[in-house]
């Protein structure tokens, strides 16, 4: 059920738990090669114990920051967008 009262259709459903699946995986997409980035160097490299410690949280909280970001934008621009009421209808063959 919709905000008002009103029943979603099957292909409402999957287009929302589509854009949901999207969302999440380009969030993935963006959050990984971030802590990649920033943290990978404190993984890699024999660096000083202060900077592997500054570096490991910093990649995290960059990358859960840039998911977060990702989903919700994805999101919000998907309910924007809006779905029609009434998708069209195509004519049939010859008509």
């Amino acid at each position: 059920m919709t905000s008002h009262g009103v029943r979603r259709g099957q292909a409402e459903r999957d287009a929302i738990t589509v854009e949901i699946g999207y969302a999440l995986f380009s969030g993935m997409f963006v959050a990984a090669p971030t802590f990649g980035v920033v943290a990978g160097p404190a993984l890699l490299f024999d660096l000083p114990a202060g900077v592997e410690q500054a570096l490991r949280p910093a990649g995290t909280a960059a990358a859960v920051l840039l998911f977060v970001a990702r989903v919700v934008s994805v999101l919000v621009r998907f309910r924007r967008a809006g779905q029609p009421v009434r998708p069209r209808r195509t004519r049939p063959d010859g008509a």
